[in-house]
């Protein structure tokens, strides 16, 4: 008699089980977005951020953000806030790293070939970088508070994992996007999985990055 209560807990339970795997699965879901300019080249660097509430941002990351050839490298940087930024200089003379954005001013000043400088950002927002010496390098930080931002690689791809179904709307920012803030948004209907953008970017001023 105790055998076969147990059997029927154990079945239960296993149904139980692989009924919320199964509706944990139903609640999540993948969206792969490309971005493309408006000749139908990829868009690299491209940060597109699902507008979902209630989530949390991943845990803080430690990123190295290096100097090398006069350049940022990489030439954008999406973190979760909290993060730190180390400034490594691997060029044969000083670089002067600084940004004037409310999201989070720093200077660094003088620092020669290797020496390695942290920064840690604990506020959501845009911090655009540059270097007091060399005018044409330039970065940017993205610091997002949510799980579901994520940038384009050199296909212009990226995929949003996890995403609770349904419609939701996402953005995407760009640098050198025609937009008000470089950022345009995209409502997305629900059970979409590809999401191909086009979008209008201008001529960026003389600079050198990196990717």
């Amino acid at each position: 008699m105790a055998g076969t209560v147990l059997q029927r807990f154990a079945f239960h339970f296993v149904v139980a089980l692989a009924w919320l795997l199964a509706a944990a699965s139903a609640q999540a879901a993948d969206l792969t977005v490309v971005v493309r300019d408006s000749s139908g080249h990829a868009v690299a660097d491209a940060i597109v951020v699902a507008e979902v509430a209630g989530r949390a941002a991943p845990p803080a990351q430690e990123v190295v953000i290096s100097q090398h050839d006069m350049m940022f490298m990489p030439f954008v940087t999406v973190i979760p806030v909290g993060s730190t930024v180390t400034f490594t200089n691997l060029d044969p003379f000083r670089h002067h790293v600084y940004s004037f954005s409310p999201t989070r001013r720093f200077e660094i000043k003088l620092f020669g070939q290797g020496e390695r400088r942290s920064v840690r950002f604990d506020q959501a927002g845009l911090v655009a970088v540059g270097c007091n010496i060399h005018d044409q390098m330039q970065a940017f930080i993205r610091v997002v508070d949510t799980p579901f931002a994520v940038k384009t690689d050199a296909a212009g791809r990226l995929t949003l994992r996890g995403l609770p179904n349904g419609a939701l709307r996402v953005r995407v920012w760009h640098p050198y996007l025609r937009a008000p803030g470089n950022e345009t948004a995209i409502a997305v209907p629900a059970g979409t999985t590809n999401l191909p953008v086009s979008v209008s970017l201008r001529r960026p001023a003389p600079m050198q990055h990196g990717y």
